[in-house]
């Protein structure tokens, strides 16, 4: 039973790569349409297709900048950056206001945005969204914030302690967030690859009854019994014993 498992799960193991590839552009394209009640668009999403659509964006403040005859402001989610522009020039009063509001923003500042998406005359090609941007014609600040502790960005200026100690900012950071990204992408492909062919996922217990064995024990007290302890499991094939005898010869835990 071992051995047929151990033969199923390489033969599948080496048609993972390429389902992988096939499966990239496709989850990218799912995970990017998150129309919901505060936002018609992400930030990632927008492209040259779009213009000329009216759109609202919710995201953080990557950076805001005062032109003189313009602010522009980089807004972003975890899908990417959209920049924003907040024209002077030709503004009327309330365009003015929503100028000078935009020069209040700050890092990390929560915003809303409703605007028109039009084609950008200097395009960034360093950036997906780069060939369009929205002119603002409603801003509205749904949390300010106080300036972050490092920069939000792949190269940041934070030492790994202070990063931990506000890990929710630096998960914000690409390298961080598409790390986490990766690892969900891989385990649904594996999910789904390893489903396909009748096996079932089957999660073992994390700590279990400390056994005599050689190693030390990792031991968390038992709350509901008293003077008895818990302990990470030092031999794991004991179930991969019992589900095998049980009848699961098809089964695997991520």
């Amino acid at each position: 039973g071992n051995q047929v498992t151990a033969q199923v799960f390489k033969r599948s193991s080496m048609h993972l790569a390429p389902l992988l590839r096939r499966s990239w552009s496709t989850i990218e394209a799912a995970m990017s349409c998150v129309k919901t009640a505060n936002r018609t668009h992400s930030c990632g999403e927008l492209r040259l297709a779009n213009v000329g659509n009216q759109v609202t964006l919710c995201g953080w403040v990557q950076v805001a900048r005062d032109m003189n005859h313009f602010s522009f402001v980089d807004v972003r989610d975890r899908y990417g950056i959209t920049q924003v522009v907040f024209p002077k020039e030709g503004a009327d009063e309330a365009g003015l206001k929503r100028y000078e509001a935009s020069n209040k923003l700050g890092r990390e500042f929560v915003i809303k945005v409703s605007g028109k998406v039009v084609e950008r005359s200097n395009k960034n090609a360093n950036r997906p969204t780069g060939e369009v941007e929205v002119i603002a014609e409603s801003l509205e600040v749904l949390n300010s914030s106080n300036t972050p502790p490092f920069k939000i960005e792949d190269i940041t200026d934070g030492q790994e302690e202070t990063r931990m100690r506000y890990r929710y900012l630096d998960i914000r950071r690409n390298p961080i967030k598409e790390a986490l990204l990766l690892r969900n992408k891989i385990t649904r492909l594996v999910r789904n690859h390893l489903g396909d062919r009748d096996f079932c996922e089957i999660e073992t217990p994390v700590l279990i009854k400390s056994t005599p064995e050689g190693a030390r024990d990792f031991v968390v007290p038992s709350r509901m019994n008293p003077g008895q302890f818990y302990a990470l499991p030092q031999s794991p094939q004991t179930f991969k014993q019992l589900l095998m005898v049980a009848g699961m010869d098809r089964y695997f835990q991520i």
